[in-house]
């Protein structure tokens, strides 16, 4: 069968396989290379799973981008590609077919299938395709002479069927195969559970880790050996679920600071990372200069949630030169009202022409936290997004805001707080004076640039814990409807 057979004719080669699963199995060795990748996807989907696990034994390529395929977890053709490995191991069957050296299980790549199903006529345009898949999965430092399988693993105390047999057949297989994982999702799990996987997975490989954890910080500690070994972390979200790592019970305020100076310091090993999301990590206040001050590379995304920080902390912001290249900064739900913000606006000063994306809300900042930080926030000509909920500004400092925006001229989305002047003296809005309010700061901006998409929301109804927003996609809370 020639390679330049019209697609049409492909077509009906691979549903004649397809019908006759034995023959199409028998007929492996001999197959034009060009007719894998569909004769996959249909058995894929059809869920032949006997030809599913020869396809994989006898894959002419070097990448088998399976993850695009699996939709959803299914037991019997997850095991069937994983016997389609065991049997490319063996090297009994197909011995002058098996190319394979990349089994890529993430949802990623979907384009390679697309690809394959439009090509028309050239078994070339599709190898010079899975040449460049092969160069973006395989980092020359790789094993060769290992298949190497890359996945991207969530981890909890419950998983399912399928992960539980992969992770299983990993561990026994972790001598002939290298295995990779890009991105690591970590939800409550015993320390020593992590530990056991990270021996299978390389943590060399991994570029994105989240940590929903409910370690002490006496586990943590055990814990940074392996965290200093993600040489190539590029994305870093770490989220204690509760305030057990701090403060530390029944240990010595010395063994506390041993254990925090050893944390910090695994983030000077990081040679990649450029985004840091820190939520409820209480245990770092009064250290995120250490923090900052050892980072190898500039950020562009932090992230702080919901922490406790102290003002030396917000100090440090004009000095690390780790955030002078920032695109996202984002302070939400971190009382700001007992600080002078002198250096955070020193900070935004020094990203003016880079900072795209700004959340300072839910920081119980007052209008002089604003006016503080409003001339560094009129240099801002590259803001796209900024968000200002649920912070106490009064009319006349969100019309001197709102006037000084006149740079802003690639803002998509802005969220305002209402004015302090819609709420009376029992702290409830009053839904006519806050529509007139606001009609009046729509009308101070229409006079300095056209608004794209601007809301503005009262503060959090006690009784329903909803709001009031005027502006996109208006609404009322449930006690005024």
């Amino acid at each position: 069968m020639s390679v330049r057979t019209p697609p049409k004719l492909q077509k009906l080669a691979i549903q004649a396989l397809l019908r006759d699963e034995a023959l199409a199995i028998s007929s492996l060795e001999e197959l034009p290379s060009v007719l894998f990748p569909a004769l996959f996807k249909e058995a894929f989907t059809g869920r032949q799973t006997k030809l599913i696990k020869a396809i994989v034994a006898a894959w002419p390529f070097p990448c088998l981008p399976v993850g695009a395929l699996m939709k959803r977890p299914d037991m019997e053709i997850f095991q069937a590609l994983l016997n389609g490995v065991d049997m490319l191991l063996k090297r009994e069957f197909y011995p002058r077919r098996g190319k394979l050296q990349v089994l890529d299980m993430r949802n990623v790549h979907h384009a390679y299938w697309n690809v394959w199903d439009e090509a028309d006529d050239s078994d070339c345009s599709a190898e010079t395709l899975d040449k460049k898949q092969v160069v973006k999965v395989l980092p020359r430092y790789a094993l060769r002479q290992h298949l190497k399988v890359i996945v991207d693993l969530t981890l909890t105390s419950c998983s399912c069927e399928s992960k539980a047999f992969f992770l299983n057949w990993a561990q026994q297989r972790r001598r002939v195969l290298y295995f990779c994982c890009t991105k690591m999702k970590i939800w409550p799990l015993p320390f020593h559970n992590i530990r056991y996987i990270l021996k299978v997975f390389d943590p060399e490989h991994i570029k994105e880790l989240e940590l929903n954890i409910d370690w002490t910080l006496l586990e943590l500690t055990n814990f940074a050996p392996y965290f200093g070994q993600m040489k190539n972390l590029c994305k870093l979200f770490l989220a204690p679920l509760h305030n057990k790592t701090y403060p530390i019970t029944n240990v010595t305020r010395v063994a506390e600071v041993r254990c925090l100076d050893k944390i910090i310091s695994q983030f000077s090993k990081f040679n990649c990372l450029q985004h840091i999301c820190l939520k409820h990590v209480h245990f770092l206040k009064n250290k995120m200069n250490q923090v900052l001050g050892c980072l190898r590379t500039p950020l562009e995304t932090l992230s702080i949630v919901h922490c406790q920080i102290s003002q030396s902390d917000v100090d440090s912001f004009s000095c690390s030169q780790s955030l002078f290249q920032l695109k996202h900064l984002e302070i939400i739900e971190v009382t700001l009202d007992a600080f002078d913000l002198t250096h955070l606006r020193g900070l935004l000063e020094r990203v003016v022409d880079s900072l795209g994306t700004l959340y300072l809300s839910s920081c119980k900042m007052k209008d002089s936290h604003i006016n503080v930080l409003l001339p560094a926030l009129t240099q801002c000509s590259q803001l796209t997004d900024v968000n200002f909920y649920y912070n106490d500004f009064s009319m006349p400092t969100l019309k001197d805001l709102l006037e000084h925006t006149v740079n802003w001229s690639k803002i998509n989305v802005e969220q305002y707080p209402a004015p302090l002047e819609c709420y009376d003296e029992r702290n409830h809005v009053s839904r006519e004076r806050f529509a007139q309010l606001c009609e009046e700061l729509m009308d101070t901006l229409r006079e300095v640039r056209q608004p794209k998409n601007i809301s503005f929301a009262t503060n959090t109804c006690p009784k329903c814990h909803d709001n009031y927003v005027y502006g996109h996609g208006a609404k009322l809370c449930d006690c005024w409807q």
